[in-house]
Order: structure tokens, then C-alpha cells, then sequence
């Protein structure tokens, strides 16, 4: 019997983990498919791991040894935000177990730059500053909910509730590329209507490369908190039909 099994990865943005993908991850498993969603070093279960020396090198390394040592290939991979730079890194280090990659209000990097490097110019002195203050200099708090967007009133509190510190050398770091991700093919970017301003210069560069372009209507960025059925028929379009 064919497989028409699709093998997903989605990794989660700052702050969060596994658990944001709850409902998405049960709408793909209930059509059949496989679905991971591991949680970067550091942050919720594995919160206890958190520390000054966990950068983006280690959080693209969760993925890529994910997805060796499960033995993965043809994946949809999907990343949320801030990982946006993971799945870039991953997909510069084993191009070839990527079928498509999915930037989910994502960050987008250029070789060499960090997430700091592409905020508006005020914001990189004010999150240090925050850093500082109420990190111990070596973490960032997390935002709250509402500020991105989720403004059901139960969902928010749930969301600040799961949410955990995390190292700001994440954001720190630079993204060294090898061009490798040129050879997959089938890139998409997917934004809400509604765009928060930090992601302006992303969302510009995804249009620019040329890729896929997905709007989700009446969303705001945490489309898989807020919109989870449109979110999982969006990534279900990678499916092979029944």
C-alpha cells in the first residue's frame, strides 16, 4: 500500500514550546499523518536546561538531530517566529530531508545577521535593557500574549501561563549559512492580516525571494493559538490527496 503519510515538523517561536502546537498537531494527526513538535532547549518541559550559554546553534541542533535520529525525511518543516532562523539553519545543514519549508510569521535571516539585526533600530537597546533588568542580563522574559495578537481572555492567560524565560544569546547569535536552502524548492511564508511591526522587514524579504505567499484572514501572530483549523488546512495542502 503507498504511504501517503506526510511528515511534519513544526517548531515553535520564542518563549513557547511543544504545547502551542496542541490543536494543530491533533487536526494532522487526525488526518493521518505524522506530525513532531519538539521543544527547543531550555524552554517549557525542558525549561529546567535554561542557561546563559544556549544560543541559536544549539536550538538548530534540537532539529537537525530530531530529525536524524528519528530517521525523518520528505519533511514539511514549519517554524514559528524566532523559528524562523532554526528551520533556515536546519535547512542549510540537510537540505536534502526537507521537502518544503513553511516561515510561519517568521524572521527571516541573510548570512551572518542575527534576529537582533533585523528589529526596528529603537528595539535591540530597550531588549537588552529588559535583559538586564529583570533577566539577570542573560534572559528574556516572555511578552505577554495579548501583545501578539491572542485576546480571547482564557487563551491569554493560558498562553503567559506556559510561556518561559529565554536565553538571549538565541537572539544574539549570528546565522552562519551555506546557501544550502537554494535547493529546496518549495518555500512558503505564511502571515496574518494583521502584521506586528517587528516582522515588517521579513515579511518584505519573503516577497522578494519569490516565495509562496499565504494570507490568513482576521489572525494576528499567533496563528496557532488563535487559528488552528485554518492553520492546519493551510499545512495540510502539503498532503497528498486521499
Amino acid at each position: 500500500m503507498e504511504n501517503r503519510k506526510t511528515t511534519y515538523v513544526l517548531v515553535h517561536g520564542a518563549w513557547h514550546g511543544s504545547w502551542c502546537w496542541k490543536s494543530v498537531r491533533a487536526a494532522l494527526q487526525s488526518a493521518g499523518h505524522n506530525v513532531f513538535t519538539p521543544t527547543l532547549t531550555g524552554l517549557g518541559e525542558r525549561s529546567h536546561l535554561n542557561s546563559a550559554a544556549i544560543n541559536l546553534s544549539m536550538h538548530i541542533a534540537d532539529i537537525v538531530n530530531l530529525i536524524q535520529w528519528e530517521e525523518l525525511s520528505d519533511v514539511v518543516l514549519c517554524g514559528h517566529s524566532y523559528a524562523g532562523c532554526v528551520i533556515a539553519g536546519v535547512a542549510d545543514q540537510i537540505p536534502d530531508r526537507i521537502r518544503a519549508l513553511v516561515f510561519l510569521d517568521a524572521f527571516v535571516l541573510e548570512n551572518g545577521e542575527s534576529l537582533m539585526d533585523i528589529l526596528p533600530p529603537e528595539v535591540p537597546q530597550a531588549v537588552r535593557e529588559f535583559a538586564r533588568t529583570t533577566g539577570e542580563g542573560w534572559k528574556l522574559n516572555p511578552i505577554p500574549a495579548e501583545l501578539f495578537g491572542v485576546r480571547d481572555p482564557h487563551d491569554a492567560a493560558w498562553v503567559d501561563a506556559q510561556c518561559t524565560p529565554q536565553a538571549i544569546a538565541t537572539f544574539e547569535e549570528r546565522i552562519k549559512l551555506a546557501g544550502n536552502p537554494g535547493d529546496i524548492q518549495d518555500i512558503a511564508y505564511v502571515f496574518p492580516a494583521e502584521c506586528h511591526p517587528n516582522l515588517l522587514i521579513s515579511h518584505e524579504r519573503a516577497k522578494a525571494k519569490g516565495w509562496k505567499m499565504r494570507t490568513i484572514d482576521n489572525s494576528a501572530h499567533e496563528l496557532m493559538i488563535t487559528h488552528p483549523r485554518e492553520l492546519a488546512e493551510c499545512l495540510l495542502e502539503y498532503a497528498p490527496p486521499e
